[in-house]
């Protein structure tokens, strides 16, 4: 028996994380501030052996969590947007290869695997940078810098972007 998935948020340029949407609890004992569950949703297939694919960067507020909702800052929610925003580019950087590859479809599930696998591994690398180079946004200068560079990458990406 299995649970429906927990309902998420696409990413959307024309709405920003607000901490509303953070409904979890953290567990105990926490040392972050506030987590961002964040996901790469990757669906592909073939039909008329014509390969597709559909990805988005997607939010889920039931796993996403600030510790004291009261005294949340601001800073915080940008530094925790940032983590989002870096989803999407990881996102679009992935719609742009796989709108590249020419994916047999007899073949699909290695390659795409292999593929997918790499990039993965590449958007949690670029995740944990950005959290010990901006000290988990405490760093207001580094945190700066990221939040200027991901917007950059973003407008570099934007023929990738899901229309809104």
């Amino acid at each position: 028996m299995h649970s429906p998935p927990a309902p998420v948020l696409a990413w959307s340029a024309s709405r920003p994380l607000s901490w509303a949407d953070f409904q979890a609890r953290p567990g105990a004992p926490v040392t972050l501030a506030a987590l961002t569950s964040a996901n790469i949703d990757v669906k592909v297939g073939c039909s008329d052996f014509k390969f597709s694919a559909a990805v988005k960067a997607v939010f889920t507020p039931t796993e996403s969590w600030v510790r004291e909702p009261g005294k949340a800052s601001a800073q915080l929610l940008r530094h925790e947007q940032v983590h989002f925003d870096l989803t999407e580019v990881h996102a679009r950087q992935m719609r742009q290869k796989l709108a590249l590859m020419q994916f047999d479809c007899d073949k699909l599930q290695p390659a795409l695997n292999s593929y997918t696998k790499v990039a993965f591994l590449a958007w949690q690398r670029e995740e944990a940078r950005y959290d010990q180079e901006t000290n988990h946004g405490l760093n207001a200068a580094r945190q700066q810098q990221w939040e200027t560079a991901v917007q950059q990458r973003l407008e570099k990406l934007s023929a990738y972007a899901l229309p809104e």
